[in-house]
């Protein structure tokens, strides 16, 4: 499996989440297998983001999209956000 992380900080939530659902059938169709909206606990503006997808040349262009960019400035992220493509390394039983 393949993950895109994207870390960064938004003006507000609500507005922003509302926009990622919104979101929703854009990354579906581009691959996306669904995934996980972190919160910092101590900062509650700073998101984290953890989608999952098959295909790493799909996500790859997803990150790199301008759509992407536009779609998070207009949502109303308010720093550089951070973004990786990460290839799933073990997954450890407990």
């Amino acid at each position: 499996m393949t993950f895109l992380l994207v870390r960064h900080k938004v003006r507000d939530y609500d507005k922003w989440k509302d926009g990622f659902d919104k979101d929703e059938p854009h990354r579906w169709a581009s691959g996306s297998k669904g995934g996980l909206v972190l919160r910092n606990a101590d900062d509650p503006s700073e998101v984290v983001v953890v989608l999952e997808w098959d295909n790493s040349k799909a996500v790859r262009e997803f990150a790199r999209s301008q759509e992407l960019r536009e779609r998070m400035k207009r949502e109303g992220v308010s720093d550089e956000p951070d973004i990786y493509v990460m290839d799933e390394a073990d997954r450890p039983v407990m």
